[in-house]
């Protein structure tokens, strides 16, 4: 078994338009799913959606959040991916999902789904958040990014995912438009076609288990290849106390008095960590005074 740690390593085909990410989750993965209880086909669809999340953001260069959801009106309702990260540095994840009713252990993602959409929300801490929503198109979670990408952004990208309910991986190559650095560029028509065969031949095994540098030397050997250095990812929910009063309060003093009334206290627990909160009536009490003080509290010009 694997020890090192997860990380993203982005790399380029040397004076052509070619960029590829590599990432690998495993303590990252078991972190943000393992207080889940999952049924099994859920857990590795949501570890491939992880490792998409970490590519697509690593291509994007921004600090801020990338949101990836599926969300469908069958057995399956959402499975959702939130990526915060800083350029260079750390990708920061968590990611959950919800389901109605039995969903076995061996059902495929796709049998969950109907009139299903592929969602992205964009996120930058600096500048204006984007979303963008398509139909799901394809059968696999690669598939339909691959879509979402040429539907959306006209970029040709290329996607390889695996998830054996452990670890999770995921490789993706990029064809950006050739008019990018073109005084650099030699020209070479069969680049892209020749890229995307040799990494046609990745198997599971070898995206989950073997190191980066390995990997890439295994596949391109006869390329011209730079890779550069990595970014670590790891499990982060935002999930505190302060949120989940902020979120209550939103509920209006009549429905915090209510559940307190029937329930005699409140508990919330976050489905991203299964982090638990409990709020009695001292603590709703708390809760409906500061909403009143805030919406009674005169406005300064």
């Amino acid at each position: 078994m694997k020890t090192y740690q997860d990380t993203l390593q982005r790399f380029v085909f040397e004076n052509t338009p070619v960029r590829g990410n590599l990432v690998n989750l495993t303590q990252t993965l078991q972190q943000a799913l393992n207080k889940q209880h999952l049924p099994t086909g859920l857990r590795k669809a949501l570890g491939e959606l992880m490792a998409a999340s970490a590519l697509l953001a690593a291509t994007l260069k921004m600090n801020g959040s990338l949101v990836m959801q599926i969300q469908s009106k069958g057995a399956l309702k959402l499975l959702v991916v939130e990526c915060n990260s800083d350029i260079g540095t750390t990708i920061k994840m968590r990611a959950t999902a919800k389901w109605s009713g039995e969903v076995a252990d061996d059902q495929n993602l796709f049998e969950l789904i109907e009139q299903g959409q592929f969602m992205i929300t964009l996120d930058p801490k600096d500048g204006q958040a984007y979303q963008g929503i398509v139909p799901i198109e394809g059968d696999s979670i690669s598939a339909v990014l691959e879509n979402y990408m040429m539907r959306s952004e006209q970029i040709d990208t290329k996607i390889w995912l695996s998830c054996d309910g452990d670890s999770a991986a995921g490789m993706l190559i990029q064809k950006l438009p050739e008019t990018m650095n073109q005084e650099t560029q030699i020209h070479d028509e069969d680049i892209w076609n020749r890229v995307g065969y040799l990494a046609g031949t990745v198997t599971d095994d070898e995206l989950l288990n073997l190191p980066t540098e390995t990997l890439i030397t295994r596949l391109f050997h006869e390329e011209d290849v730079r890779l550069f250095e990595p970014s670590i990812t790891q499990f982060f929910c935002s999930c505190t106390r302060e949120s989940v009063s902020n979120m209550l309060r939103m509920l209006g003093d009549e429905e915090i008095n209510s559940i307190i009334e029937e329930q005699g206290k409140i508990e919330v627990n976050c489905d991203f960590c299964n982090a638990h909160y409990a709020f009695d009536k001292v603590d709703a009490a708390q809760l409906v005074a500061t909403e009143v003080a805030l919406t009674t509290s005169p406005k300064i010009h």
